[in-house]
């Protein structure tokens, strides 16, 4: 059997942030996230790791930014000078506007989708079921593009409501559906997550769980049941890699985090694994290459 290392990774959940450029309001002053983070930044923490594509993911920049921030994405992957090859940038579907914003990139070969984190502390339960929401969500369906889903994991079931109401979309979930692995019952989770796995137009990114993870104190066995649970529910042709970098440093490196999902996935088949770390994401985001490796 193929050792994980060998397998060639693309990384699904890249972020980027040049603080010179881009405003997040998120940030917190002091925080070890609170600088820029670029793709200099990315090479090094990456190096030697067999990671040969990254899809960039969107920042939850101010929204006055989003305009700016789809023209550096597009010129980051037009460049053809770094991993990044696609993007998926931030947009804000319950807006009147958003019909006109995302309409501009329905031709770029490089706006792969939209997200909008949902579990940001400020924004209502709900917020994806309101009418324009969906009405913007079933246009990027046709437009050839996706939604990410980024939820509170007690909203996992407003993930379905949304993805039953959009047939013509295709889905992502990010972050496993954001459970917290340091609960010692995760029964909930499970259902809620098996229950939206049910809905064959959304995939699921292995990636961003370390964030509830204790910060010095996570082991391998802390994370694996959340991935194997994921994985079993969601089946091995929907479940793609994310490094969620630099996120993921609050708690481990990029090389921990990777190591990691390569262990506890260790046993199952080389298939399996390729597709994970690879196969899945060039056919999800239609990135025609041949496998390498």
């Amino acid at each position: 059997m193929t050792k994980p290392a060998q397998i060639p990774i693309i990384d699904t959940h890249q972020h980027l942030w040049d603080l010179s450029r881009f405003r997040l309001p998120w940030h917190k002053p002091g925080s070890p996230l609170a600088r820029s983070f670029l793709m200099s930044d990315y090479l090094k923490a990456t190096e030697g790791l067999n990671v040969v594509k990254a899809i960039y993911m969107e920042v939850d920049l101010a929204p006055e930014q989003q305009q700016s921030e789809a023209e550096y994405v597009i010129a980051l992957c037009n460049e053809g000078k770094t991993p990044t090859v696609a993007g998926v940038i931030s947009g804000r579907p319950d807006s009147e506007g958003f019909a006109k914003f995302i309409n501009q990139f329905k031709d770029s070969p490089y706006i792969k989708g939209v997200r909008q984190i949902l579990h940001d502390p400020h924004l209502p339960a709900g917020l994806c079921l309101r009418d324009q929401f969906v009405k913007s969500v079933r246009l990027l369906g046709e437009l050839g593009m996706s939604f990410d889903l980024c939820l509170r994991q007690g909203e996992l079931l407003d993930g379905v409501k949304l993805i039953d109401a959009c047939p013509g979309t295709r889905f992502i979930l990010d972050h496993c559906g954001n459970p917290n692995v340091q609960a010692k019952d995760r029964s909930q989770w499970e259902r809620d997550i098996a229950e939206l796995a049910e809905r064959k137009s959304v995939v699921v990114k292995i990636s961003g769980i370390l964030a509830s993870a204790k910060v010095g104190h996570w082991n391998v066995g802390d994370l694996a049941p959340f991935v194997n649970h994921t994985m079993n529910v969601f089946g091995p042709d929907r479940a793609m890699f994310g490094g969620d970098w630099p996120v993921c440093t609050l708690a481990a490196t990029y090389k921990q985090w990777l190591e990691a999902v390569q262990e506890i996935v260790r046993d199952r088949s080389e298939a399996d694994q390729r597709k994970l770390f690879h196969d899945n994401a060039v056919k999800f985001y239609g990135l025609g290459e041949p496998r390498p490796g």
